[in-house]
């Protein structure tokens, strides 16, 4: 018999994270945690300034010459969007690339096609072979995971990374921000860079070979990320003090943008799988963690997130139809896809994975970059004038 649900006193997170735990007042380990983290992402005036100006300087200094001093990936959704509204602010010349997956809403392009004429941007569109897409859609399903969309992500930095080193751009943009995202539990996700776990699963239940699917493997991707190798990653939503809903509102004044009305549904399959795979096979409801992270990030309080909660997350109408657009773009009738929804979860890593790679190189990242803080440390001490 399962334990009731204990929710936390502060937000809205709960026991269907297997790695949750409360203190004595109830308060659960996510928020102790963002008390510890988020401070640095929420600066005072004048420090987003100064950290924002920094980096618009070494992105402007070491992109001149060429077409574009950066790149960034744009889904028309809130935060890609407000990141390209940012960093054209900042008075840098993007590159913007939006990653077509097959499952665009028809929303999203509007929003893309308004900022990127509004800003005056060039816009590749990555379209990926629909073929190959698919099987590993259908592929992942099969193999009963939690974490689906690592296909599509895993997909859109590869195929920046590549689009990046064609243009000779040194600088990535992304809209990835630790204000609204803080607090994901590990148990519902999994690392999106795994390539191994993705062509493993995809061997083992896939049907169409690979040949154009954007992919890296994750010792690149670990070396552009710790080391700076030929790339680096930045991150300018957490140089400001972010929030969505002050986000939404300038993309909405500034562009015409508009909201979807739930995180990442500018994509049909995405708003499925979490409105519908997640909450049905896993018992998951991603929007204890999206709303977790707004309480936190103060946009709302507890009670309108609990009411937000008690909204159903599809009115049966839309579920019928948009199951039936799925099912048949994915190619499953109706039968298979009960069976795959009855089928037990599987963990990512009973298939093969990058785990135990992930594990060393990051241990060697911290033994490296302790070294290099104690060089530094001890330059500077050096520096400093001997006052007699």
């Amino acid at each position: 018999m399962s334990l009731p649900a204990q929710v936390c006193t502060r937000c809205v997170m709960d026991t269907s994270d297997p790695g949750i735990s409360f203190d004595s007042s109830g308060v659960c380990s996510h928020c102790r945690t963002a008390d510890e983290v988020l401070p640095y992402y929420m600066p005072p005036e004048g420090v987003s300034e100064t950290r924002l100006a920094a980096l618009t300087h070494r992105i402007r200094r070491m992109g001149s010459g060429h077409d574009y001093d950066s790149i960034i990936g744009l889904s028309g959704g809130v935060d890609s969007s407000f990141a390209v509204h940012l960093a054209c602010q900042m008075g840098l010349r993007p590159l913007a690339v939006h990653f077509d997956n097959g499952w665009n809403a028809e929303l999203a392009v509007e929003n893309i096609q308004r900022i990127v004429e509004a800003n005056g941007l060039d816009l590749v569109t990555y379209v990926v072979n629909w073929a190959e897409f698919r099987d590993l859609q259908r592929a992942f399903l099969k193999a009963s995971v939690v974490d689906i969309e690592i296909v599509t992500d895993h997909a859109i930095v590869a195929a920046l990374v590549g689009l990046a080193t064609e243009h000779k751009i040194r600088f990535v943009i992304s809209g990835t921000n630790k204000a609204t995202e803080h607090g994901m539990p590990e148990a519902w996700v999994w690392n999106q860079h795994d390539w191994t776990n993705i062509e493993a699963i995809h061997q083992r239940f896939g049907t169409v070979p690979l040949r154009t699917f954007p992919h890296i493997q994750y010792r690149k991707w670990f070396a552009i990320r710790a080391f700076r190798r030929g790339l680096e990653y930045v991150e300018p939503l957490n140089l400001i003090r972010y929030r969505r809903d002050e986000a939404a509102a300038t993309l909405a004044k500034t562009y015409g943008w508009r909201d979807y009305g739930g995180k990442h549904h500018e994509s049909i399959f995405t708003r499925f799988y979490q409105s519908y795979i997640l909450p049905t096979k896993f018992g998951i409801d991603k929007r204890k963690s999206h709303l977790s992270a707004r309480i936190r990030n103060g946009e709302i309080d507890r009670p309108a997130a609990v009411k937000a909660l008690e909204s159903p997350l599809y009115s049966a109408e839309e579920l019928a139809n948009e199951r039936t657009y799925v099912l048949k773009k994915l190619g499953f009738d109706d039968a298979e896809f009960k069976e795959i929804l009855a089928a037990p979860p599987r963990p990512h890593d009973s298939y093969p994975s990058d785990v135990a790679l992930t594990r060393r190189l990051r241990m060697l990242y911290r033994a490296t970059h302790g070294i290099r803080m104690r060089v530094a440390n001890a330059r500077r001490a050096e520096s400093k004038p001997t006052h007699l």
